[in-house]
């Protein structure tokens, strides 16, 4: 199939090269003209390792064209941060077409963006947009053209809007994702499946003393402690709280299956956590007010969900701490600046009118 990936981090790289592997005709998209035209220069090429050795692959295009990026595609993949969104959004607007999907691995409620920008710009294609739970893999660039991937994805939960059109975007989906999609109903579920804005914050805060101390340091290795993962439990218990109180069925995919050695399979499956901290690629330089972990996952992550809590009528005292906390490292009030449904504009609705409109769409 024809797939366009747009950005040009790990995860888009890891989506081109994999896809590539997999023999679609990819098409990546990024903003950067310089390194557009040196990737172009080397071949519009990517090396990718895995367990299986080095493959190397070709791309169809490497483009700053949104329109050519885009053109013919059914599937289009967009695995950068919730932050870059609205203005990736507002590129890609007028160029959907009928039948194209777009997938936001994970997302923040970022389908919503992407679906307003396409109402913003008039364009009236019936497109589809769908977001899940994190992203499909474990990966680390390790030169500009060049891309580790540490796991695959076993069983991503995958929810659309609107949720209409979710038998033709979730086949779409699958097809690139073979055996891994798993719907989970309307895309604000995909969104409360996003696992960043439970993992990421207890470990980003407790930890700030070693990360500001050490010049690298591997969160998921000496930063997940007995502690720790007992805060991060009991975030996700409040999450899991809010998808219950909304409706939305179980599974809930609970983050602590991320870590045991028995029971359900997590999204990464069986020993993941252990292959990511074996690797070496997460002992990193962070920067605590700059760090995607920082201004992703708990600014627009956990502002959405003690937003949509309140809808619901749920608890989350622990998501505000760590807003308030982040937002106190940071030196900025992040339960006002974050992703909420009053920055969306859905704070006008009510539960019920809001899960009309992620059925029905616009």
């Amino acid at each position: 199939m024809k797939i366009a990936v747009l950005g040009g981090g790990n995860g888009s790289f890891a989506a081109a090269g994999d896809f590539a592997l997999s023999g679609h005709e990819v098409r990546l998209w990024r903003r950067d003209a310089d390194q557009v035209a040196a990737h172009r220069a080397a071949g519009t090429r990517i090396l990718i390792k895995d367990h299986n050795g080095r493959h190397d692959v070709k791309l169809a295009l490497v483009t700053t064209d949104m329109a050519d990026a885009v053109d013919g595609t059914e599937l289009i993949l967009c695995p950068a941060p919730a932050f870059a969104q609205a203005d990736i959004a507002r590129l890609l607007a007028p160029h959907l077409r009928d039948g194209q999907v777009v997938f936001l691995p994970p997302a923040t409620f970022g389908s919503m963006v992407f679906a307003q920008a396409a109402r913003d710009a008039s364009n009236h294609a019936k497109a589809s947009f769908a977001e899940t739970g994190t992203l499909p893999w474990l990966t680390r660039k390790h030169g500009p053209f060049e891309v580790a991937i540490t796991i695959r994805a076993k069983r991503l939960p995958v929810g659309v809007f609107p949720l209409d059109q979710a038998p033709h975007a979730l086949d779409v989906i699958g097809r690139a994702f073979p055996g891994v999609i798993e719907p989970c109903g309307d895309a604000l579920s995909g969104a409360l499946m996003n696992a960043g804005p439970i993992i990421h914050p207890p470990l980003i805060v407790m930890n700030a003393g070693p990360i500001e101390h050490f010049e690298r340091w591997d969160i998921h290795k000496e930063g997940t402690q007995a502690a720790i993962r007992r805060v991060t439990d009991a975030l996700d218990a409040e999450r899991i709280a809010v998808r219950e109180a909304l409706g939305y069925d179980a599974p809930h995919f609970p983050l602590a299956h991320h870590y045991a050695k028995e029971g359900e399979i997590w999204m990464y499956g069986r020993g993941s956590h252990d292959r990511l901290t074996d690797s070496g690629d997460w002992r990193e330089r962070i920067v605590l007010t700059e760090h995607r972990y920082m201004r992703e996952d708990l600014r627009l992550g956990l502002s959405l969900l003690v937003s949509v809590a309140g809808l619901a009528g749920v608890a989350t005292p622990l998501a505000k701490a760590f807003l308030s906390i982040g937002g106190a490292i940071c030196g900025e009030d992040f339960a006002r600046g974050g992703r909420t449904l009053g920055t969306l504009g859905l704070d006008n609705l009510g539960k019920a009118e809001l899960l009309t409109l992620l059925r029905n769409g616009f």
